[in-house]
């Protein structure tokens, strides 16, 4: 698997931020981050959460998934092999995010593993999505924050997240859970 650096995002976060004639203050008030965080983003200092990675993209133009893209995922055709998937490694939620789906613009649908580590979570607080999602859970026992209320999910179990609704994923529990998410785009 290919496992994107912390150099690598930060060098594509600029490259956008660039292109679109933002400044790091202009980007940081798109994004509700400090331009020091941003800068130390683009510099590979620092680690974004999963939530905060998701508000970066956002502000640039892309989904999550064309973040990903951009950064290696084939152009041609759909098939990914196993140890040929992106991966972005977010220390801050303890978390990995692998594409799992070349994601280009005018794709539909963009699937994602999520890892989630002992202690990993999406986000400080619930976000919320301007797209619909759908998560199952493939190993592992997760918390979910939906809305005002909270489930406990194991593997096998599932769910659909509504445009905009508030939600963040905690993993309490002892071992790693694994995720499966699509996001509709």
């Amino acid at each position: 698997m290919k496992r994107l650096k912390q150099e690598a995002v930060g060098e594509l976060v600029r490259r956008l931020r660039e292109q679109r004639g933002l400044t790091l203050r202009s980007f940081g008030a798109a994004t509700d981050f400090s331009p020091s965080f941003l800068s130390q983003l683009e510099n590979g200092l620092v680690s974004p959460s999963i939530s905060s990675m998701e508000r970066i993209a956002s502000a640039l133009g892309v989904t999550l998934g064309e973040f990903f893209g951009s950064l290696g995922a084939s152009e041609s055709g759909v098939v990914v092999r196993g140890d040929s998937r992106v991966q972005f490694p977010s220390g801050w939620s303890q978390a990995t995010v692998e594409a799992l789906s070349p994601m280009q613009r005018g794709r539909l649908v963009e699937p994602m593993l999520v890892t989630l580590q002992p202690g990993g979570r999406s986000s400080k607080h619930p976000t919320a999505k301007p797209r619909e999602e759908f998560a199952y859970v493939l190993e592992g026992e997760v918390e979910l924050t939906l809305g005002p209320d909270t489930f406990e999910l194991r593997a096998g179990d599932s769910v659909t997240i509504l445009r905009g609704e508030l939600r963040r994923w905690r993993n309490d529990s002892g071992s790693s859970a694994r995720i499966l998410v699509v996001l509709v785009v």
